[in-house]
């Protein structure tokens, strides 16, 4: 019975990720935890389930052309790195930090993702375009060892920052991110199946988060345009911060 507690987390996941174009990694990442769930096998889970998740989403964005290649290798190759790197530090740390710094992690991007809502417009004013040619780099690596070991990240990070400090379009924005996710999940999981034997990783937990973030996907393509956008977000975010806060005074 176990993983149909988990692929409800999933489905509740995919479906504000749906909703809000982000927050997979860090809604589901902090149901896991909140059930119990350490935090290495919580961002562990999460990535492997995303592997699909992301490959089917950047290929529709490629389809549709909404990415921009350049920007893409800019982006997956160090958002890789950091990914496998950030997926390795948080194998070896001890669970009871562990447990800390993830909630601190998603506490944050909890803040991040309630400000995207509050203020919705404000990533995309007066947009400056940066030209250090090292900038993507270090914002996809910052990125990739965010999004491993928090447990979730990449979009809520990434997308906000390059419409409000590049001249890219917003839909060119969005499928670029999206693409270089796929990258990202693989790595992380990488990073996180290398560390094996350090990690009690509970494969009912993965299957059950990917069977119902599957099943949710469709439905969730579906609903998305009768779901309440700005409030369903605040609503999440709000959770989010109070779910981690609780557990990080609770250490």
């Amino acid at each position: 019975m176990t993983w149909i507690v988990f692929a409800l987390a999933g489905s509740v996941a995919q479906l504000v990720d749906g909703s809000l174009g982000m927050g997979f990694g860090l809604t589901s990442s902090t149901l896991l935890l909140s059930l119990g769930a350490s935090a290495a096998m919580a961002s562990a889970a999460v990535h492997v389930a995303e592997i699909g998740t992301t490959l089917a989403s950047g290929a529709s964005h490629w389809h549709a052309e909404n990415v921009d290649k350049k920007i893409l290798i800019a982006l997956a190759i160090p958002g890789g790195v950091g990914a496998l790197l950030g997926a390795t530090f948080l194998s070896f740390i001890d669970l009871s930090s562990a447990r800390i710094f993830i909630s601190t992690m998603l506490l944050f991007l909890g803040f991040l993702l309630l400000y995207r809502n509050v203020f919705p417009g404000a990533v995309q004013v007066n947009p400056i375009e940066v030209r250090n040619p090292r900038y993507l780099t270090y914002l996809g690596f910052t990125g990739g060892f965010v999004d491993a070991s928090g447990g979730g990240g990449w979009g809520p990070l990434v997308t906000p920052t390059l419409l409000a400090t590049t001249q890219t379009e917003p839909r060119k924005v969005i499928g670029t991110v999206s693409a270089a996710e796929f990258i990202v999940s693989v790595s992380a999981s990488i990073g996180f199946l290398g560390n094996i034997s350090r990690l009690d990783i509970k494969w009912s937990t993965v299957g059950g988060l990917a069977l119902g973030g599957a099943l949710m996907a469709p439905i969730a393509a579906r609903i998305v345009g009768k779901l309440p956008r700005k409030q369903l977000g605040i609503l999440v975010a709000l959770a989010i911060i109070t779910l981690n806060a609780f557990r990080i005074i609770g250490n």
